[in-house]
């Protein structure tokens, strides 16, 4: 909901002779919230544009005459992306007058007010959030006696100014704080913390403190520097793997706008961007205070193919600036299409008009005339909103029918628009209708609003309601980037219909976990209470349509490991879960009370966020903040009611941020009551135990073969070097091949360097889809389609007929068309320690199906060799014997000895013994061994 929240206390402190005596005089003016949403007609519409004196005049957060501010302190504490937000003030009237003092501070629009406190001259009023009618009636008792006052007022921007004035008599001492909280939203893989420093007037102390706390750890922090040069080194950034301090503290000197200024040069916006260590897709959950949050933020992934309308307004009121800029970012967008996208232009003004009548490919040619068209586009006339986006959506479901899409590709419209309908259907519930009946449920639409003058409030409605989002472009900043920028955020969806849930009876009152799409850059947050358990670990489990992939991910957290962190940490923020809990809670009960269809439906949403608002001390449309002094005779109202369908003016000197949001949750995230298209179930990846006979490769790298028909066990080592690849598996038949690549010791023992396999690939000809196996990642290719996964999480991938199973930190097994299986084992070493390195152990069975063309270093032994041993004697080792083997013709002398499977202990292993045949397998092997060293990992096996 877009509203600007303007709280003004008028506190009047009247000295007697031998007494204080404080009376305080009331206005309010503002609107209560009805259980009506009403339409606003024409004539109330054109009010958007008018700007008051007052919202025109500058903004200072301390305000007054002949006034000393003492001190002016923030203070941020983000914890795991969850923001508690303090401003604090002191403030001396110096003048020989009584005088009013305010005390004003911008806040995110995204943000709660959860508290605000002041004494004057030693009296104490203290917040706290009420529901609006209680705190109204509390308010009014004291109105009547004359001890109140209060003045609330509404903007639609997507800022919230509170505003403070106390009317106090000379030398009266006053101290300000205010409390925000706010999630942090992920924009373009990055969170950005805004605090607005605008003081106005030099401040003796000064001082901002940043503190962010991520359990998982902070892999970038930055602050750009928006105030000015002369403050370029006075910010400071202390960080460590998971904390980072962040230190603004400017000397009264260094605030002077000249040497001998008197006027402050602080006026702007502090910015701190940071972001996460990822070390899974499957995300990052948390459980702390009994509840839990799961931040799901995948990478890695290829985009899914868009097919994208773009319906631009062309009427009259976009000439000039307006579609300079929008064709200025059209040119942009065009341009980063990929060759998987298909894409329409629509530009409508009194009529409609189609660059194309349906949906193209991206291709260079078809971008080249899209452009020169927009670049041709004149406005005039009026505006046809109705019939453009019925146009745009008929084109969508056309291409649909008609199967000229790809099924797993994300279909949406992008509207940009800076006025009302004036042509044609006008009414704003009329349209709102019509174009969710076409939508379908299948398709999302982004509306981007240019100007003041747009009916923002439809926007937003019409876009939540068909999965899309509203933003609104400041056409007097940089309107392009601006719509770049959005663009952006929307134009590499990953995933389609993203489920995260939980264990039965393990969690309760889960916030939305089922989810539309997911865009790069962004974050999914599902969050909930934790159900009392025996059990030590909460886990999750996600299910998701990648582009070619299916995908089941699955992650746990330990139930009381988060807490004992947070304990440890001085600046964190400890009831981080269940605040965010309840903000996100309340946050989507808001959106879904928009949406209400009957008036009980909305009445009981509505009970329910004043209850969480009252419990977790959260001001909201539905509840207000009661501040009272300590005998509670003296009560001032902070209220935040519906905003007025007017007013929609900036109240902003400079540019402001365009903003993105999530929270609360638009209808496009939230999937349809309907079954999921997929089952959502924890991975079912294939157990360690293969069949008791496995051929295998591991350590360094030592070659293990079963041979079934005598009973036998055959070993032997490859002496190779680093950076060769040795064809394991090699089956034209059924266009099969597992090579794996060598990798060498940090340095070498005694003279030898040791070498490993460092990469293992899985190659699956016949549909062109490759599995590349490393100690890091886990990577999937179809030529196309690169999807990468690592070993943190628990996952189970589909994608034509080879299907991926990694267990979190320990093995892989890939199946091809459920008759040829390999299993990767991964062995981690001491990072620090000075020789050995990660490594990969490969397990092979051998009752895998291959064709009679098989062949390769474990290959060719699914045709098992004639073996006989004999001769077995002592040999210079007296723990290991010494035989004759006689295979393929030759007689070689093997050693008894032993050589490890890890497969059920990986630290140990198990002891298999067997017949070790020296040179590299000299002879029991087909040829020599460099005769297996092929160029690629996605190589087949052609011998001489």
């Amino acid at each position: 909901m877009r509203r600007l929240l303007l709280l003004s206390l008028g506190l009047q402190v009247l000295l007697q002779v031998l007494l204080q005596v404080r009376g305080l005089e009331f206005v309010i003016d503002g609107e209560r919230e009805d259980e009506a949403s009403d339409i606003l007609d024409h004539r109330e519409r054109q009010k958007r544009a008018t700007v008051t004196s007052e919202e025109e005049e500058d903004f200072g957060a301390v305000r007054g005459d002949n006034i000393t501010v003492k001190s002016y302190k923030v203070e941020s504490r983000i914890t795991s992306r969850f923001a508690h937000t303090t401003y604090k003030s002191s403030v001396v009237n110096s003048g020989s007058k009584p005088q009013s003092i305010g005390f004003n501070v911008h806040i995110p629009k995204r943000a709660f007010i959860s508290n605000f406190t002041m004494n004057v001259n030693g009296i104490t009023f203290v917040g706290s959030v009420k529901d609006k009618v209680v705190a109204r009636n509390l308010y009014s008792k004291a109105k009547s006696r004359n001890k109140a006052a209060g003045i609330v007022r509404t903007n639609s921007q997507d800022m919230e100014t509170f505003k403070t004035e106390v009317h106090v008599p000379p030398g009266s001492n006053i101290e300000f704080e205010l409390h925000y909280q706010e999630m942090m939203q992920r924009k373009l893989g990055f969170y950005e913390h805004t605090l607005y420093l605008q003081p106005g007037r030099l401040v003796p102390t000064f001082q901002v403190d940043v503190y962010v706390y991520e359990p998982k750890g902070i892999s970038s922090v930055r602050t750009p520097n928006t105030l000015g040069a002369q403050f370029s080194d006075l910010i400071k950034v202390n960080s460590s793997t998971d904390k980072a301090h962040i230190v603004f503290k400017p000397s009264l000197q260094t605030q002077r706008k000249c040497d001998t200024c008197t006027d402050s040069a602080i006026d702007g916006i502090f910015t701190v961007i940071y972001d996460v260590n990822r070390d899974s897709n499957a995300g990052e959950l948390q459980v702390s205070d009994g509840h839990f949050v799961h931040f799901f933020a995948p990478s890695k992934l290829s985009p899914l193919p868009k097919n994208i309308v773009f319906v631009i307004d062309v009427s009259g009121s976009m000439w000039g600036v307006k579609m300079k800029q929008t064709v200025e970012a059209m040119q942009a967008i065009l341009d980063d299409l990929t060759v998987d996208d298909h894409f329409a232009v629509i530009d409508f003004n009194h009529n409609v008009r189609c660059w194309r009548e349906d949906l193209v490919a991206a291709s260079p040619i078809q971008i080249g005339d899209a452009k020169n068209y927009i670049q041709n586009i004149r406005p005039s006339g009026g505006t046809n909103i109705n019939e453009a986006l019925l146009r745009a959506v008929q084109m969508l479901v056309r291409a649909s029918n008609q199967h000229l899409i790809d099924p797993r590709s994300v279909s949406m419209v992008i509207f940009v628009s800076d006025g009302d309908p004036t042509v044609g259907e006008i009414k704003l519930s009329t349209i709102q209708k019509n174009v969710k009946r076409v939508m379908r449920e299948k398709f999302s639409l982004f509306s981007l609003g240019m100007g003041f003058d747009v009916d923002y409030d439809f926007l937003e409605r019409i876009s939540m309601e068909n999965r899309g989002v509203a933003q609104r472009i400041y056409a007097n900043h940089d309107a392009a980037e601006q719509l770049r920028t959005f663009y952006r955020q929307v134009s590499s969806p990953l995933l389609r219909q993203i489920t995260i849930q939980f264990p039965e009876d393990s969690v309760t009152d889960v916030t939305q976990n089922r989810f539309d799409k997911f865009f790069d850059g962004s974050e999914l947050v599902v969050s909930g209470k934790v159900l009392p358990s025996e059990s030590t670990k909460l886990t999750s489990i996600i299910s998701a349509y990648a582009a070619s992939l299916d995908i089941n991910l699955e992650t746990e957290a330990d139930m009381s490991e988060l807490d004992m962190q947070l304990a440890k940490h001085q600046h964190s923020f400890t009831g981080f879960a269940k605040q965010m809990w309840a903000y996100l809670t309340i946050k989507q009960l808001i959106s879904e009370r928009s949406f209400a269809p009957t008036a009980a439906t909305k009445r009981k949403i509505t009970q329910r966020v004043m209850a969480l608002a009252v419990e977790h001390q959260f001001v909201t449309p539905l509840t207000a903040l009661l501040v009272e002094s300590e005998d509670a005779t003296e009560r001032l109202l902070a209220d935040s009611p519906k905003d007025p369908k007017q007013g929609c003016c900036s109240t902003l000197s400079g540019p402001t941020p365009v903003q993105f949001v999530y929270q609360p949750p638009p209808s496009w995230l939230q999937l349809s009551t309907q079954a999921p298209l997929h089952e959502v179930k924890e991975p079912k990846v294939e157990e360690m135990t293969l069949p008791a006979t496995v051929n295998l490769v591991d350590n360094d790298p030592h070659f293990i073969i079963h041979l079934p028909g005598t009973s036998m066990t055959v070993c032997f080592n490859i002496d190779s070097k680093p950076g060769d690849v040795l064809s394991l598996v090699s089956d034209d038949g059924t266009g099969v091949a597992v090579n794996g690549q060598l990798i060498g010791s940090k340095k070498a023992l005694k003279n030898k360097l040791r070498t490993y396999f460092g990469v293992i690939s899985v190659h699956y000809q016949p549909q062109g889809v490759s599995v590349t196996v490393g100690t890091d990642i886990i990577t999937l290719t179809d030529g196309r389609n690169d999807n990468s996964f690592t070993w943190g999480a628990t996952a189970d991938i589909m994608q034509d007929g080879v299907r991926v199973s990694i267990v979190k930190d320990s093995h892989v097994n890939v199946t091809i068309n459920n008759n040829i299986q390999v299993m990767v084992l991964l062995h981690r070493v001491w990072k620090k320690h000075p020789v050995n390195v990660d490594f990969l152990g490969i397990y092979i069975p051998n009752n895998n199906q291959y064709s009679p063309l098989v062949h390769g270093l474990i290959g060719q032994f699914s045709r098992e060799p004639e073996v006989r041993v004999y001769d077995v004697h002592e040999g210079a080792d007296p723990l290991k014997k010494e035989a004759t083997m006689e295979v393929k013709g030759s007689r070689l002398l093997v050693t008894r000895g032993w050589q490890k499977d890890y497969r059920r202990d990986t630290k140990q292993g198990t002891d298999v013994y067997c017949w070790f045949v020296h040179n590299s397998g000299k002879g029991f092997i087909d040829g020599h061994y460099t005769d297996y060293i092929v160029p690629g990992l996605n190589s087949f096996l052609h011998m001489n």
